[in-house]
């Protein structure tokens, strides 16, 4: 079992959530996807399809998004994306106001310098920070 899963498994544990093999699939699924994923393609993956059905993996994602284990992306009106927050890996995302699409940003973030800047101000520890942007793809412009 990779690394981050299993980590990623302790800090499910941690918070109260049951070790299951979907919970499993569902945690190797979003670390190997390059991008956010949908429900339905969670739902319908090779990892999932024989595990659970789509209920189950909507009540799962909405339990790890409360422990802060997933991040739910994308604009409020359309299907929600999700990705696996992992400590210490960082990501900011451009997304579609026509179609919703999204994607990561490959540049380097500008506000790291500037979340340092702030924690040694204030004092707060374990800071993060989460950028989207919005704006009209190539393909819908």
């Amino acid at each position: 079992m990779n690394l981050i899963v299993k980590e990623t498994i302790d800090r499910c544990r941690s918070a109260g959530l049951r070790r299951t093999k979907a919970l499993e699939e569902l945690i190797s699924t979003l670390l190997e996807s390059p991008r956010p994923m949908t429900l339905s393609e969670l739902a319908e993956s090779k990892r999932l399809t024989d595990q659970c059905d789509k209920a189950t993996v909507f009540r799962l994602l909405q339990r790890l998004a409360e422990h802060g284990v997933v991040r739910r992306l994308g604009l409020h009106e359309r299907a929600a994306y999700f990705t696996l927050l992992v400590p210490g890996k960082h990501s900011d995302y451009l997304i579609c106001t026509s179609c919703g699409s999204i994607e990561p940003i490959t540049a380097p973030c500008p506000v790291h310098h500037l979340e340092d800047e702030i924690r040694e101000k204030t004092g707060f520890r374990n800071l993060y920070h989460e950028l989207e942007f919005f704006g009209v793809c190539p393909k819908c412009a």
